[in-house]
């Protein structure tokens, strides 16, 4: 004998599932083309570091890396006070590093919730037995800010973010 009840569950399960772990709220985000021109230094490749900082200037989240060997991640000092407490995955936000003249464009996004809120977006450079730029570029997220060119302090000339 067939247990009828079976087949009138087992929708009614997969749709209890489906509505309580299909359905993510993932908030709207941005996606912006990211330029960073490197000043005219010799030496190794430039890491890279793009974070976002909540309005009382701590870490919210890592935005994007260039550099994907981690051995080097420990010479972007206040990062990784930050990063090499928390272990989260970046795999998918590297790329490789940037050397002396070159550019890089990548895409990162940005959730619209930062924008004109007070936090800031922060790129912080370090070349091996060079210098390390805590902030070699930082400026607040506005609605202006996101499609500009910000100079750098450091091994970064300028960047420039571009709505896409």
């Amino acid at each position: 004998m067939k247990n009828t009840h079976t087949f009138k569950i087992a929708p009614l399960l997969a749709l209890t599932v489906l509505l309580l772990f299909g359905f993510t709220t993932k908030q709207p985000s941005s996606a912006y083309k990211c330029m960073i021109q490197m000043t005219n230094y010799t030496g190794e490749g430039a890491y890279i570091v793009i974070s976002l900082l909540n309005p009382q200037g701590d870490y919210e989240k890592t935005i994007y890396v260039q550099g994907d060997d981690e051995e080097w991640y420990h010479d972007i000092t206040e990062w990784w006070k930050f990063q090499g407490r928390k272990r989260t995955d970046i795999d998918a936000i590297t790329g490789a590093t940037i050397s002396g003249g070159e550019r890089a464009i990548s895409i990162i996004e940005i959730e619209d919730e930062f924008i004109d809120r007070g936090y800031k977006i922060r790129f912080e450079s370090a070349v091996e037995d060079q210098d390390y730029f805590k902030d070699d570029v930082e400026f607040e997220l506005t609605s202006e800010s996101v499609k500009s060119k910000v100079d750098g302090k450091g091994f970064i000339r300028y960047i420039r973010l571009i709505p896409q």
